[in-house]
């Protein structure tokens, strides 16, 4: 036990040395690492002074190159700015002297314009006392004027034995005969002036006073009326929403009125080939009691293919009654359609184919051509089938649709555009044409006219232009159309025979009725007669 106690305590020994060996060695080998670190720290910090040192010195001298670039580019900017700003005061040292030079200038001119002035006040100082004095001279003189007038006046007073009532009056009786060749002068230049464009003003008035008052006379060349079986039918002329009424005046060109008036509806159209058809479609239309637009459309065209045959028909058979040939379809068709075409009541047709029968009448009796004469009248008014869809008036119109479709007698195409004197006559035709034109509408009952009425038509024209001072002679001629006064040339001028004229158309208008217009022709005629012996 002892052996074996003794043998424990010197194994214990043994590491107990053993571990404080190694704890020395760890604390040697500690020392040592120590050092050697402090060393190697050492001269790594000495190697990382002298790369501090190299990087220092190079910044430095990047400093130093960046500072002085700096300062370069500074003194560059300072040089423009401070080349800038010569500049600027450069321009406003310019600007200032102009604005010295301008300054000097407008006190020159009002230097010159206060003196100028001031010799403008001096001068006008100076004339106003030069007026002040005249006004006075002035005065003293029409005093004295006045006195002596009133010495004059009287004395005129008692050599004339007139006193200034009567001076006066006969002053002004001189004047106004003196001025009246004036005021006549004047008148006809503003008629001149006037009559330029008064045709198309006329024509303007003319229609505006057709649509807005319907006389007795318009109303029946106009209106026709349809009649109905029951009010019922109106309804159904109207249709829904008026569709039928606008499908009818559509396809005819007619207003169709439907008012409260019993029994019957109306057709208003100013061309009567459009009326007639209207009003023939409205009376099948009611006949048959089919009211719808496909309906109205088939029948609106059948009967204007009806009236087309009617109208060619007419035409056909006036030529034929007169024995006239050669004339063109077209002609035929326009002389047919005058049918329906009146003139205050006298119906075209008739009217033209009488016109006809008296010119060849008139042309016979003269030893001219009787067939040519009757073509003339026969054709005379062919311009009134179409003036109503153009400009101008029938006879010019007529003239160029007969030469269009084929007359090439000058006589024919002068006498239907001269037969109302719109243009000179060129042939013997045109006055017999005017002449038998004249004597069928004047006729008594071609133009709804008795022969009294007429006759004192006639009377009444001649005396109211008689009784204008200065008129000798007067005559209605053209069957009332025109009346043509005579004036005696010693006491009446060419200026103041405008006057008389407008006088005498004033007071026929006030005075009188009659259809159409009445021209009133002046006429003035100087004569000087010496007998050779």
């Amino acid at each position: 036990m002892p052996a074996l106690t003794q043998g424990g305590a010197a194994g214990n020994s043994h590491v107990t040395l053993t571990v404080l060996i190694g704890f020395i060695a760890l604390i040697a080998g500690l020392g040592l690492g120590y050092v050697l670190a402090g060393f190697i720290g050492s001269k790594k910090l000495e190697g990382l002074k002298a790369e501090a040192e190299v990087i220092a010195s190079r910044a430095k001298e990047d400093a130093k190159n960046a500072a002085d670039k700096i300062l370069i580019e500074a003194d560059r900017n300072a040089l423009a700015r401070k080349e800038a700003v010569d500049k600027e005061l450069e321009a406003a040292r310019n600007e200032q002297r102009e604005f010295e030079r301008r300054l000097a200038k407008r006190e020159d001119i009002l230097d010159r314009k206060e003196e100028t002035l001031s010799h403008k006040e001096s001068n006008l100082s100076e004339q106003s006392e030069r007026v002040e004095a005249e006004r006075e001279r002035l005065r003293a003189r029409e005093a004295e004027l006045t006195d002596l007038k009133d010495k004059q006046q009287r004395e005129l007073e008692r050599v004339a034995q007139l006193d200034r009532t009567q001076a006066k009056e006969q002053l002004l009786e001189r004047v106004a005969e003196q001025t009246r060749s004036e005021m006549g002068r004047v008148t006809r230049e503003i008629i001149e002036e006037a009559e330029e464009g008064a045709k198309d003003e006329a024509k303007e008035i003319l229609i505006n006073a057709i649509q807005r008052y319907a006389n007795e006379h318009s109303s029946e060349t106009t209106v026709r009326t349809v009649a109905i079986p029951s009010d019922d039918m109106k309804g159904r002329i109207i249709g829904r929403e008026g569709r039928n009424i606008r499908a009818i005046e559509k396809a005819t060109g007619a207003d169709i009125i439907v008012d409260d008036t019993p029994g019957v509806i109306v057709v208003s159209c100013f061309d009567k080939v459009r009326q007639a058809i209207a009003v023939e479609s409205l009376e099948r239309l009611i006949a048959d009691g089919r009211m719808h637009p496909t309906r109205i459309e088939e029948v609106v065209e059948k009967v204007t293919g009806e009236v087309g045959e009617k109208i060619i028909k007419a035409g056909k058979d006036a030529a034929v009654e007169l024995g006239l040939k050669g004339l063109h379809p077209k002609i035929i068709e326009a002389m047919g359609r005058l049918t329906y075409r009146t003139s205050y009541g006298q119906n075209v047709l008739k009217h033209s184919m009488e016109v006809a029968y008296l010119c060849q009448i008139i042309a016979d009796q003269l030893g001219l051509d009787g067939k040519l004469a009757k073509r003339c009248g026969f054709l005379h008014d062919i311009g009134k089938a179409m003036d109503h869809e153009m400009e101008g008036g029938h006879p010019k119109i007529g003239m160029d649709f007969a030469r269009q479709y084929g007359e090439k007698e000058e006589a024919v195409l002068n006498a239907i555009g001269a037969h109302h004197a719109d243009m000179p006559s060129t042939t013997w035709y045109t006055p017999i044409v005017m002449a038998a034109d004249a004597v069928s509408a004047a006729r008594p009952g071609a133009r709804r006219e008795s022969m009294e009425r007429y006759i004192q038509r006639l009377n009444d024209l001649q005396d109211i232009a008689l009784a204008i001072p200065g008129v000798s002679e007067a005559y209605a001629v053209q069957a009332g159309r025109e009346v043509r006064v005579m004036i005696d040339a010693d006491r009446i001028s060419d200026d103041e025979s405008y006057l008389i004229a407008h006088e005498i158309a004033k007071r026929v208008s006030n005075e009188m009725t009659f259809p159409g217009e009445i021209r009133v022709t002046v006429l003035r005629e100087t004569r000087a007669i010496e007998i050779a012996r």
